[in-house]
């Protein structure tokens, strides 16, 4: 004797609803394992900054100004390759150093620098400007990377 499932609508539409909830709790549960496919294997990450500045002026009509990188921290993965591109908006010259990855370089008012560098070891990195090292020369101008 043979035995006839019959399976009603409402119950086929729930069993579909559990098993994409089930599915969308793994694909959640591992996305830290997933690699993007539309990602290039090894391609390089491209990090925009610019220099800006700060101006006021006191009470008694002292003009005070301050430079900064912009955005002022950029979290990067160890391993990721990077390509920082600098764009000079105030300020004519900014000789800049990272501490600890090697790298020195200046941006130009107008002119856009780029760097590459691969982040192999896990800290924060210092973009120092050379020229706004204080507050007496409108500084500390300091904007950092931090590798996790």
């Amino acid at each position: 004797m043979s035995q006839v499932w019959i399976v009603k609508r409402k119950h086929f539409y729930l069993t579909a609803l559990v098993l994409l909830l089930l599915l969308s709790g793994v694909l959640y549960l591992s996305r830290g394992k997933i690699v993007p496919t539309l990602a290039e294997p090894g391609s390089e990450r491209t990090i925009h900054m610019v220099v800006g500045e700060f101006k006021s002026t006191t009470k008694d009509g002292k003009t005070i100004e301050a430079y900064r990188w912009d955005p002022g921290t950029i979290l990067i993965q160890k391993g990721e390759r990077i390509k920082l591109s600098i764009y000079g908006v105030n300020g004519e010259s900014h000789p800049f150093l990272i501490e600890g990855l090697n790298i020195s370089g200046e941006v130009k008012k107008g002119k856009e620098t780029i760097v590459h560098f691969t982040a192999e070891q896990e800290g924060t990195y210092r973009i120092i400007c050379l020229t706004h090292t204080d507050f007496a020369h409108s500084g500390p101008m300091i904007g950092y990377l931090v590798v996790d």
